[in-house]
């Protein structure tokens, strides 16, 4: 059949990405989740929010600065994409405060969490405040004046800050100031049994120590969010990025990109901020106090159990603890599930035993993102200590944690390991490891870990992911050349059980999506079902709708952001789209193609690893997917991508108009299935703990 697709088929990314931090508050507003929880939520959120200000919004406004289309598949102008994402992130921005002020704060004050103003506080609380303060915060504010002599200063990005007016009573000049909020200080500071209240509150109480002989007529909080220095929006080209670093180095164009303030601050003091920040109007957030609620985070880990989500124990058995990991992998291949399974007993324990066993020659590892102290780091370091040769290839630039890549980078370095940065204007995004061990008989054995997620033990308790550890040869060929791709820059892109990008994994997926609709087309079975993290590569949604034209079967179970349509008619009726947020956040990718059906004619395959359907990720990071081998495992992945699937999960369903709708509840009102917890509860995974 002919594949008409229509001009108007994708969905606007960046609003999808606004619509999954609103599927975050929808969380927060939920008073079935544990109230502590529903405030880290909230945090999430606002720390969601600046990223997405720092990144995405930062790369529209650089673009229009520097005159620079941008390119969108909606077909939108650049002032139209940014005028509507400013328009409905200030909307959501406004919807977040209002949980907070009107549910969250009472709900905590009912369980005696309180969250005060000044004026709110006991005389004998005060009192304790003004002393700290003078020890504690005086010494490191830095009041500003703006006259004549003084230029505006500079507003440093997500910093806190106070406006003041003053009032000179003797000349009777009106003068502007700014108080910058130091950052390394508590957010909250505890006043009592759980009652706290904001710096920013104790600061204003002591204006007058800062401005002596000055009327102080008004006061306000505001905060402004700034491009990141080292953030670039990844979707720009590096030849592009030059191009418009020379313009706005020209421009002396440094773009604030939101500017928050206290939603009764004189227009006056918000016009005088707008000017001199130069921020867009549309990107100017009224909200009511307390500003930045990223903050929140100190209040959600008070350790009152009641209010937090039950604790559990992770399952230590994937792995038998009888013998060593080696002894298993020879005989079967391991699929890890995280955090259901544990990390420490699985892919900690493969690294660990490598470095202390002496049969193990060599360790090559790929380190996108890891704890500051890392028990993976440091078995390396013991590694290459005991003479064995260690191959790490470290990014740098993963997003927020360039600083603690680079300490433990030259940390291993110290040590004798050989570290790789990877490739220029590529991302190393691969999660792999490989151990080359000797076996008694004098052969060389290849262990592998493909994992969905970083090497982060931290990490692994809070995200969802998977890991194969195998010792299948061909697996350690593919592994093996892919390393030496990466060390050595060969040019090899063919493998056998692996897809990588950027060479071929883009191909490897449409071509497979081509052949589940060469299958429909003869009548026979076919299916596709897709788990991951988001999917806006306009290749791949146009396969996934030429296969749905042909009848293909498709589930896409996404956690952020669709660029596709599912269930418009003569386009992508057999297309469904789930996402689902928890406890956890859903980080695996798995991509299943088929019915499972093993007769080789069915073409089913699933692939599991690092790679979302993003621009980004398909042409210019190193990526990778491993096929699945064992039957047992492709079932067990089968089973919970359908799961995920099922009207009776808990899940938010996309409609064909852009629009998510929750299904948390069936027809009488009783809780739907909520995956996690499934998960947690089911005794051949975890278990609940005791305490």
């Amino acid at each position: 059949m002919s594949h008409d697709l229509p001009a108007d088929r994708y969905l606007d990314r960046e609003y999808s990405w606004v619509q999954f931090n609103q599927r975050v508050l929808e969380l927060a507003e939920d008073d079935q989740i544990p109230l502590l929880e529903r405030v880290r939520f909230l945090a999430i959120f606002a720390s969601n929010f600046d990223e997405f200000f720092q990144v995405r919004i930062a790369g529209l406004v650089r673009r229009l600065a520097a005159g620079f289309p941008v390119q969108n598949a909606i077909g939108w102008t650049s002032e139209q994409l940014l005028e509507n994402t400013l328009t409905e992130a200030g909307l959501l921005a406004s919807r977040h405060a209002a949980i907070f002020a009107d549910r969250i704060k009472p709900a905590l004050t009912s369980q005696g969490i309180e969250i005060l103003r000044w004026k709110e506080l006991t005389g004998e609380e005060r009192a304790g405040l003004t002393e700290m303060f003078k020890k504690s915060v005086y010494p490191v504010l830095t009041p500003l004046v703006v006259d004549p002599a003084h230029p505006f200063p500079f507003i440093s990005g997500l910093s806190l800050n106070l406006a003041v007016t003053l009032v000179d009573p003797e000349e009777g000049v009106s003068m502007f100031a700014r108080v910058k909020v130091p950052p390394l200080l508590p957010r909250f500071f505890n006043v009592g049994q759980y009652r706290y209240v904001p710096i920013e509150d104790v600061i204003a109480a002591h204006l007058g120590q800062l401005f002596g002989g000055m009327d102080i007529v008004e006061t306000y909080v505001f905060r402004v969010t700034r491009v990141r220095e080292l953030e670039v929006d990844e979707d720009v080209t590096e030849n592009l990025l030059q191009a418009m670093e020379r313009e706005l180095v020209k421009r002396r164009f440094e773009p604030a990109v939101r500017l928050e303030v206290e939603q009764d601050m004189s227009q006056d003091v918000v016009g005088r901020l707008a000017r001199e920040l130069a921020v867009d109007e549309n990107a100017i957030n009224r909200l009511p106090w307390p500003l930045d609620l990223t903050g929140l985070n100190a209040i959600a880990d008070l350790p009152i159990a009641p209010l937090k989500y039950p604790p559990f124990v992770p399952h230590t058995k994937a792995v038998p603890t009888d013998a060593p990991i080696f002894d298993t992998l020879d005989e079967r291949d391991v699929l890890v599930h995280h955090p259901y399974d544990s990390f420490t007993t699985t892919v900690q324990r493969l690294v660990e035993e490598a470095a202390a066993d002496p049969r193990v020659l060599a360790i090559k590892q790929t380190l996108y993102r890891t704890s500051g102290q890392s028990p993976i780091v440091d078995a390396l370091i013991d590694a290459a200590e005991a003479g064995k040769q260690v191959v790490v290839v470290v990014e740098i630039k993963a997003r927020f944690d360039e600083k603690a890549n680079i300490t433990w980078a030259r940390k291993l370095e110290e040590a004798g390991c050989h570290v790789v940065y990877g490739f220029v204007g590529w991302k190393t995004h691969a999660k792999l490891m490989l151990i080359v061990r000797q076996a008694p008989d004098g052969t060389l054995r290849r262990y592998c870990h493909i994992g969905t997620g970083n090497y982060h033990p931290t990490t692994a308790r809070l995200y969802e992911d998977f890991g194969l550890l195998t010792a299948d040869p061909t697996v350690g060929e593919d592994v093996t050349d892919l390393f030496n791709h990466l060390t050595g820059y060969s040019r090899k892109i063919d493998y056998r059980r692996l897809l990588v990008a950027p060479e071929a994994l883009r191909t490897g997926i449409v071509s497979r999506i081509d052949a589940q609709a060469e299958l429909a087309r003869a009548g026979r079975p076919a299916k596709i079902a897709f788990k991951c993290n988001a999917v806006v590569d306009e290749a791949v949604i146009d396969a996934l709708y030429r296969a749905s034209q042909d009848g293909v079967e498709v589930d896409l179970w996404i956690r952020g952001m669709c660029a596709l349509k599912p269930g418009v008619p003569g386009l992508s009726e057999t297309i469904r789209v789930r996402s689902i947020l928890g406890r956890f956040l859903e980080h695996s990718r798995i991509y299943a193609f088929g019915t499972g059906d093993p007769d080789p004619e069915a073409r089913s395959e699933i692939f599991l690893g690092s790679a979302d359907m993003m621009h980004r990720n398909l042409d210019r990071r190193v990526e990778s997917l491993v096929l699945v081998g064992d039957p047992g495992h492709s079932a067990k992945l089968r089973e919970l991508l359908a799961m995920g699937m099922d009207d009776g999960t808990s899940s938010w369903w996309l409609g064909g108009d852009g629009t998510w709708t929750r299904h948390a509840r069936d027809v009488d009102g009783a809780p739907l299935t909520d995956v996690q917890e499934f998960l947690i509860m089911d005794k051949s995974r975890g278990r609940l703990s005791d305490g």
